[in-house]
């Protein structure tokens, strides 16, 4: 196909493709999809080879959120069945980390649930921090803990954090739709804080929520202007309890013909995926290593993932290789001078673009979007029972 053909050069050059081919990506029908595949794989390939980056969640305060976002188990009136507790001492998350990190993980995410932190808790979460890198020097450490204010994520920095996790998740033309305690330039100023303190931001979105091609190629290229170093890609899980309960809109074609968009889009930066994956792409999983980078090892903040030991099987299986701790994460022009690999915002304006720079929480909107072929697998919804907030073992 002259389009994918056209999208391998550009992601080779770190050109960014228009907003039309974007919207051909996700059009492309089932037939196509292998060579959709091949053509993002060349893209991911060139920039990372065949290293896959562990990432593992340790969820630092859980539930009783006072924000309305729809698509959150956590939210302001949810019923849905999650664990809800205050925040973890820093032994304990201490704890809940090194598990993730003894399976192989390389970035530590430390979430918790709220608005955005008070000044208290960027001292609690500095504490953990340290207690973690005291522990394990090489780890890189995540913060992901709402909209911050003036001063806070400078704190975070000075503390140890090397990245601030918060994601725009849908288009600002339909943001109002999905959260009204906040809005979208809410978040992309925390964005900017983050970038501005030195951290390396990582921001992303959340497919499935009823969202329009469009909306989906829009807050991709929003984020392609912001210019994280990581995007994480969500896919809904439809907690029973939330407002978007019934939304089972995906399919794991269109998730991968997703994934693949946001590659091309943004060819030389870290592309996760997060959220929804076991529930969504299914028998697909495999493949869709050979679009993004990076996944989440065992489980999410308040869902179970497959486990810790299958998700290293895959990638062996798959032909990929964990990403060592000693390794850099993003390619030379976009890699920061300092150790852990965590990247640089300055090299280039927006994830793929060689123009000038642009100036909470990992939560995994509004015409449908192409409905799925077959029946919806609600029994692959688990409610996260273990780990961090239990007594039972972590999943790692």
């Amino acid at each position: 196909m002259d389009l994918l053909n056209t999208l391998v050069d550009k992601g080779l050059r770190r050109e960014t493709p228009t907003r039309e081919e974007a919207l051909a990506v996700l059009a492309t029908s089932d037939d196509d999809l292998l060579d959709v595949v091949a053509a993002a794989g060349k893209v991911r390939r060139h920039w990372f080879g065949r290293r896959v980056k562990l990432n593992y969640l340790v969820n630092l305060k859980s539930g009783l959120c006072p924000e309305d976002c729809s698509y959150c188990s956590q939210r302001l009136g949810s019923t849905a069945g999650i664990l809800k507790y205050t925040w973890l001492k820093p032994d304990q998350a201490s704890e809940a980390a090194a598990a993730g990190l003894a399976g192989g993980a390389k970035r530590v995410c430390l979430v918790a649930s709220g608005r955005g932190p008070t000044d208290r808790d960027v001292d609690r979460v500095s504490d953990t921090i340290k207690a973690i890198k005291d522990r394990h020097e090489d780890v890189e450490v995540c913060a992901c803990l709402g909209l911050l204010s003036d001063g806070q994520a400078e704190r975070l920095r000075a503390a140890g954090a090397d990245a601030y996790n918060h994601n725009l998740n849908t288009s600002e033309a339909t943001y109002g739709d999905i959260t009204t305690t906040h809005t979208y330039a809410d978040r992309v100023d925390t964005v900017h804080k983050a970038h501005a303190a030195g951290l390396s931001a990582c921001s992303g979105l959340i497919a499935g929520m009823g969202e329009r091609d469009e909306d989906l190629v829009d807050v991709v290229f929003a984020l392609r202007e912001l210019d994280p170093d990581s995007v994480p890609v969500n896919f809904l899980i439809p907690f029973e309890g939330t407002p978007l309960a019934k939304e089972w809109n995906l399919t794991p074609q269109r998730c991968v013909r997703i994934l693949a968009m946001v590659r091309f889009v943004c060819p030389d930066v870290e592309v996760r995926i997060a959220g929804g994956r076991e529930v969504h792409l299914r028998s697909l999983q495999p493949l869709a290593l050979h679009l993004a980078n990076s996944i989440f090892l065992g489980d999410y903040l308040t869902s179970e993932g497959q486990a810790g030991k299958a998700d290293l099987e895959m990638i062996a299986d798959a032909g990929f290789e964990v990403e060592g701790a000693d390794e850099v994460t993003l390619p030379e022009h976009r890699a920061a001078a300092g150790p852990g690999g965590c990247g640089s915002h300055a090299a280039a304006g927006g994830c793929g673009s060689e123009g000038e720079p642009a100036g909470g929480g990992v939560c995994g909107t509004a015409e449908a979007s192409a409905p799925a072929s077959a029946e919806p697998r609600t029994d692959l919804v688990a409610v996260r029972r273990r780990g961090a907030g239990t007594d039972l073992a972590p999943n790692a």
